[in-house]
């Protein structure tokens, strides 16, 4: 519920940047922080998390009405979309790879959950309210940090240390490497065009 809360907030505040009206701070806020956890809920042939318990709609909804009246009081809401949004990567990661160990599927499978989790709603939330995608930032670490992310839970789970050391250690890599990317501009090298040889 923390990632969802947090993705919800994150839509909000992108609907304040795009002066939206409260049902387009609901739609934004509801896309985000549910928009990873359905894309695999769907994958892995669940029902939808939202659709089992209807509270996360009222989380959703209650994020919009709260940014809608508060989000002129940041000094700087883009800033605050940054931070949030590492956190809610970070915890949507851990949830989406989570759910595929619960669901025994192999390795890749959590890794690939652990990313469409993570990065999804942030995604599709970008692209409705036409901002650059974060996920496409260049050479910034995001991607990069759900896969690293799924993978320390993989191995710590493989390692037999259970389910909460997993989880955490999953939560701590996600958040750090973005962080890192974010504040001390942790990047990976990036494609450069070069002339064709004669």
């Amino acid at each position: 519920m923390l990632g969802f809360a947090t993705g919800d907030l994150t839509g909000a505040l992108v609907a304040s940047r795009a002066q939206l009206d409260i049902v387009g701070f609901a739609f934004l806020a509801s896309l985000t922080g549910l928009g990873g956890g359905t894309l695999r809920d769907l994958l892995l042939d669940r029902t939808p998390i939202w659709i089992a318990d209807p509270t996360f709609l009222g989380v959703s909804c209650a994020a919009a009405v709260l940014v809608f009246f508060t989000a002129h009081r940041l000094e700087s809401r883009y800033r605050a979309i940054l931070w949030l949004d590492a956190l809610a990567l970070s915890v949507a990661v851990a949830a989406g790879a989570g759910i595929a160990v619960e669901l025994s599927q192999p390795a890749v499978i959590v890794l690939v959950m652990g990313i469409a989790t993570g990065c999804a709603g942030g995604l599709m939330r970008d692209v409705v309210a036409n901002e650059v995608p974060l996920v496409l930032k260049q050479g910034e670490l995001y991607v990069t940090c759900a896969l690293a992310g799924s993978l320390a839970l993989v191995l710590v789970k493989a390692a037999g240390l259970g389910a909460t050391p997993a989880t955490l250690a999953c939560v701590v890599v996600t958040f750090l490497l973005r962080a890192g990317s974010m504040g001390l501009g942790w990047r990976l090298p990036v494609y450069k065009a070069r002339p064709p040889k004669q």
